[in-house]
C-alpha cells in the first residue's frame, strides 16, 4: 500500500472514530460509571466489533447485505431492537444513595468484607461482550466500511495484506478516540457524584441510545 493511500485512510480514521455515535455514547457512559480502566474492556469489545465489521466489509459479505434486502433488514433490526434496549436498561438503572463513586466498589478497611453493592457491576467479560453487539450489530458501519474500504484498496495487490494494515491503522485510532472519550467522562464524576445527577445521566445516555437504534430502522440499502 502507497504512503499517500494510508495516511488518506488515517486521516478518514479518525473523523469515523470521532464522529459521535453509540461507541462512543458507551464508552462516555461506561467512563463515568467505571473510570477509565473499566471502561476498557467495554472498549476492546468495541474494536473486536470494529475489527469484525472491517474485515466482512472487506471480504465482500458487507456487499451482500446491501445487495440482499432480507439479510440488511435482519441485522438492521436486531441491531436497532439492542441499541434501545441498551437505551432502557441505562435509563431504568438504579443510581442508589449519593456517593462520589456510584458504580465503583469502595476501598475498604477490611479487604475480607463484602461491599455494599457487591455483584451489582458488570463483569469485564459482560462489558466486553456489550461493547462487541454494540458495533458488530451497527448496518451503518458496515454500510460505511463497504463504501470507504474500496477507495484504499489496491485491486492489484493481495487483499490479505492490505487488510491488516487496515484493520490496525482502524482499531488503534478508534482505540486511542474511545478511551479520550471515557477520560473526559470520568473526570466529571466528582459534578455528577448525586444520585439526582446520576439520574439525568441515566436519562440523557439511554435517551441517545434508544434514538440511535431508532434511527437504524431509518438506514436503507444502497441502490444498485
Amino acid at each position: 500500500m502507497d504512503l499517500n493511500i494510508w495516511l488518506a485512510f488515517f486521516a478518514a480514521c479518525w473523523v469515523i472514530a470521532l464522529s459521535p455515535g453509540s461507541g462512543a455514547v458507551l464508552s462516555m457512559t461506561h467512563g463515568l460509571a467505571y473510570g477509565v480502566r473499566g471502561a476498557s474492556a467495554t472498549i476492546a469489545g468495541l474494536e473486536a466489533g470494529v475489527a469484525v465489521t472491517l474485515l466482512v466489509a472487506g471480504a465482500g459479505v458487507g456487499a451482500l447485505l446491501l445487495a440482499s434486502a432480507t439479510a440488511f433488514t435482519v441485522v438492521k433490526v436486531i441491531g436497532a431492537a439492542y441499541l434501545i434496549w441498551l437505551g432502557w436498561r441505562q435509563w431504568v438503572a438504579p443510581v442508589g444513595a449519593d456517593a462520589p463513586a456510584p458504580l465503583k466498589a469502595p476501598v475498604q478497611a477490611d479487604p475480607t468484607a463484602p461491599t455494599p453493592a457487591q455483584g451489582q457491576w458488570p463483569t469485564a467479560r459482560q462489558r466486553f461482550v456489550l461493547g462487541f453487539f454494540t458495533n458488530v450489530t451497527n448496518p451503518k458501519g458496515i454500510v460505511f466500511m463497504v463504501a470507504v474500504l474500496p477507495q484504499f484498496i489496491d485491486p492489484a495487490r493481495s487483499l490479505w495484506v492490505q487488510l491488516p494494515l487496515l484493520l490496525a491503522t482502524a482499531v488503534a485510532v478508534d482505540v486511542v478516540v474511545m478511551h479520550g472519550y471515557a477520560f473526559l467522562a470520568s473526570r466529571a464524576q466528582r459534578w455528577l457524584a448525586t444520585a439526582k445527577a446520576r439520574r439525568a445521566q441515566n436519562r440523557v445516555f439511554g435517551g441517545v441510545l434508544v434514538a440511535m437504534g431508532a434511527s437504524l430502522l431509518m438506514v436503507k440499502r444502497a441502490a444498485g
